[in-house]
């Protein structure tokens, strides 16, 4: 069985004097769900966390400061400052971490070179979600638009790019509380965004097409796209869980692309999750997340309780965790290693000024050696290398059938003219002789 973990983060001291101080905590979901770990002296926001094989990235709840821990020393690393209040953040790749600020801004910052950049103030109003892949971030902010950006170009070193965003998707008419991406690399990937206006909508990025709305009973805090792109599950503020469907189950055709249906909003219709009896007592569901296979689905709520629910039978399951303090976040950690061939063992601070920049990594695994490697590394020769010569030496020259006639036809044409000039020897000698006599 696979050892499926994930990270929970919390705003506020807990109010248990167990886990005093304690903000951050690694938990394990398979085989058996306990606390593995945890962080202390962090109180972070939602959407406000990232980690990557390494290091966990916290911003801190109204503070313009990211705490940086080492998962595999187990102690805070660093405390860098930013300029603004940084209200969420993700990581691009394991090594960008995109910070979304007070002020509408996005700051980019490399973690194995330091280089930071900028966007303006592209925002009326704070960030308060983004979502990444390779080439594209998904920013919504509390001014009720999402913008869509070109990472490349923003990361551009050879050409001065303008800072500006792809493109805008406006259509939302209160804050965005939650963004996500689906799973598809070509250019029809959807992009899936609630907001206070107790919506959801799906759309293409790539192309800013409206594919779908989904109308909601309640407020949506936050959201996660099944592995399949089969479906949203939404968390609401009255701790309750929802599933909408992307696609009909009972047709061969995708509704998302049905350019009759994608102007007309679609009430969701699929009942809550059925709960225990003393649902209220979670409070909203500030979080949520999905482990690898999508068969469970886990929350946190304000009242600090992790649970855990089963995604084929829509029910509640267990109580994974009580934090005494409102869980805000909650980042899944994919059970199968990286391929990657580097790692940041220690992150570099953030250089404000423009220069020539060092990439600092630690290789995961060996770049193979040659054999003339292996000769300058080991005393002598090594014995590998001896019983290969000697094998090549005794063992017999096999001439094949292509060789053995090139080597006859040069023997004949050598023949012919050690022949020739024999003749020619032998008719010079006769005159020589005729001439003397």
């Amino acid at each position: 069985m696979l050892s499926e973990t994930f990270i929970s983060s919390i705003r506020a001291q807990p109010k248990s004097a167990i886990a005093k101080d304690v903000g951050i905590y690694f938990h394990e979901l398979d085989p058996a769900p306990k606390i593995k770990s945890s962080f202390k002296k962090s109180s972070t926001p939602v959407n406000a966390l990232a980690a990557n094989p390494t290091h966990i990235f916290a911003a801190q709840a109204d503070k313009a400061v990211v705490h940086v821990y080492s998962r595999e020393r187990g102690n805070q690393e660093a405390l860098i400052s930013f300029p603004e209040r940084i209200h969420c953040l993700t990581l691009i790749e394991d090594v960008i971490l995109v910070l979304g600020t007070a002020e509408g801004r996005l700051i980019f910052w490399e973690v194995c070179t330091g280089r930071q950049i900028s966007t303006p103030a592209s925002h009326l109003q704070a960030v308060s979600c983004v979502a990444a892949t390779q080439s594209h971030l998904i920013s919504g902010s509390e001014d009720s638009n999402i913008h869509v950006w070109s990472i490349p170009r923003l990361l551009s070193l050879t050409a001065p790019e303008t800072h500006e965003p792809l493109r805008t998707l406006p259509n939302h008419r209160a804050a965005i509380t939650s963004v996500g991406l689906g799973h598809s690399k070509s250019t029809t990937n959807i992009c899936v965004s609630a907001s206070e206006d107790n919506t959801i909508i799906v759309w293409n990025y790539h192309s800013g097409t409206l594919l779908r709305t989904f109308l909601l009973a309640q407020t949506p805090l936050c959201l996660a796209i099944d592995s399949c792109d089969r479906g949203v599950f939404i968390g609401f503020e009255d701790g309750s869980v929802q599933r909408a469907d992307l696609v009909d189950q009972n047709s061969g055709l995708n509704p998302l692309y049905d350019t009759n249906l994608q102007a007309t909003p679609v009430q969701v219709t699929n009942p809550p999750f059925v709960s225990r009896s003393t649902e209220l007592e979670n409070g909203a569901t500030n979080c949520i997340g999905l482990n690898h296979d999508g068969t469970k689905l886990l929350t946190g709520h304000t009242s600090g309780k992790v649970i855990e629910w089963d995604t084929g039978r829509q029910c509640y399951t267990t109580e994974l965790a009580d934090l005494n303090a409102p869980v805000t976040n909650l980042c899944m950690i994919s059970p199968f290693s990286s391929k990657k061939l580097t790692k940041a063992i220690t992150i570099v601070k953030p250089k404000l000024a423009e220069g020539n920049y060092t990439f600092t990594a630690q290789l995961t695994s060996s770049l193979g050696r040659s054999r003339y490697d292996q000769a300058l590394e080991s005393q002598g020769f090594p014995v590998e290398m001896l019983e290969d010569a000697i094998s090549r030496f005794s063992s017999p020259i096999v001439a094949s059938s292509s060789d053995d006639e090139k080597l006859r036809k040069d023997n004949d044409d050598l023949r012919k003219v050690v022949s020739e000039q024999q003749a020619l020897l032998k008719k010079m000698l006769a005159k020589q002789a005729k001439q003397k006599a």
